[in-house]
């Protein structure tokens, strides 16, 4: 993977991760930023910045044998969508120069789906369905901010269909697009072959991520149909977990034997994240349980980041550390222990506060200041994998 593609999308990472720094200072000292400018920002880099080009990366270097110079013009474009978004939502948040760099990478994501779609090769039936599934994700996701506009002009955003155009984006993009992209890599470097159980597993996947979409619509639109579609989803959902495993269960046991103890964990790590994801999703058969996470910020947040941090960056950060751009040493080993220990602090802190507001039992004793404290960690364990990337010398 190129060196200096790798280090920019991490330096987005770390820069989103000194963001939810700062968000999480505010409640100890309040700064003068406006605080939903910041949660914008702080999300947008993460999600675009991060993970997109992240996912970028990898199926260009994976996938596109033919690497003409279109694709690094491209990444680069798409970072200056990045960095307008940077420079411009903390100080306005949706405004016009913000949704003109937001527009920008909308159409850049576009462009690139339609080069990997083209141009993508692989023997492999495995990937060729799951690169197209997440392409096809990715596009469908965007038509939820499309309609943001005429849902603001027509019914405001207080309204529910405005509210649902932005779960529909954040559904399919993370639960589509994201999830299957670092689904199609471990399939990749596991080498699986197209079989039966694939075949069932391809079809449960991508039929569970568009039915369980009715549960953030049950949010702002209740209806019991909508609860039975979810609660259906979450089943088949589960099936399709179950076929997970059985299919990377021995190459998995191979590639682990053959790996670094570090990757070893962190690829554990990921796994452990995403089967509790789903775990955590199977609650949602629960109406009230349901219906609570919702209402409830600090749950809603806390599944977001086991998402994004746990189960997408997990499997990210396993890809990088896999590749000829670290070196293995003890240094690495525990920046990634601190970034892993961070997100499990912040988690459990920001859990344990959902559940006590629940009960009704109040605040958790220097909750924010714990918080602020534990979320250090994180651009910590980021910044020790920049460094060592930029201290690897390629052969």
């Amino acid at each position: 993977m190129p060196k200096k593609l790798v280090i920019t999308c991490l330096i987005n990472f770390l820069i989103a991760a000194l963001l939810g720094l700062a968000l999480r200072y505010t409640y100890i000292f309040p700064i003068s930023f406006n605080y939903r400018f910041l949660t914008h920002a702080h999300s947008h880099i993460a999600m675009l910045g991060w993970v997109y080009l992240m996912i970028f990366t990898l199926y260009v270097h994976y996938f596109i044998p033919d690497k003409k110079p279109i694709y690094n013009k491209l990444f680069w474009i798409t970072e200056i969508a990045v960095i307008g978004m940077l420079l411009s939502f903390p100080f306005q948040g949706y405004a016009v120069v913000s949704i003109t760099f937001s527009t920008l990478h909308i159409f850049c994501s576009y462009y690139f789906a339609r080069l990997i779609w083209k141009n993508h090769q692989t023997d492999s039936m495995v990937t060729q369905y799951l690169v197209k599934a997440s392409l096809i994700f990715m596009v469908v996701s965007t038509l939820g901010v499309w309609v943001l506009g005429p849902a603001v002009g027509i019914l405001g955003q207080a309204s529910a269909f405005y509210q649902i155009a932005i779960q529909f984006f954040l559904h399919f993009q993370f639960n589509g697009w994201f999830l299957i992209a670092v689904i199609v890599v471990l399939f990749h470097k596991l080498q699986l072959k197209y079989s039966k159980d694939f075949r069932l597993f391809f079809k449960l996947l991508v039929i569970s991520t568009i039915l369980t979409f009715a549960l953030p619509i049950n949010w702002f639109v209740p209806h019991i149909s909508l609860l039975w579609i979810n609660g259906l989803g979450v089943l088949l959902q589960l099936a399709s977990l179950f076929l997970f495993i059985k299919l990377i269960k021995q190459p998995l046991k191979s590639m682990i034997a053959t790996s670094s103890k570090i990757i070893r964990f962190m690829l554990r790590f990921a796994l452990f994240c995403f089967v509790l994801k789903i775990a955590s999703q199977s609650v949602s058969l629960i109406p009230e349980i349901s219906n609570t996470a919702f209402q409830h910020k600090n749950l809603v947040i806390g599944f977001i980041h086991l998402t994004m941090l746990g189960v997408i960056s997990g499997f990210l950060f396993s890809y990088i550390l896999q590749s000829n751009l670290v070196t293995q040493n003890r240094n690495l080993n525990i920046g990634m222990a601190i970034f892993v220990i961070g997100f499990i602090l912040t988690e459990l802190i920001i859990i344990s506060q959902g559940f006590m507001f629940y009960f009704g039992i109040g605040l958790l004793p220097n909750y924010y200041l714990l918080l602020f404290i534990s979320s250090i960690l994180l651009p910590l364990g980021i910044v020790s994998l920049i460094f060592n990337i930029y201290r690897t010398r390629l052969l």
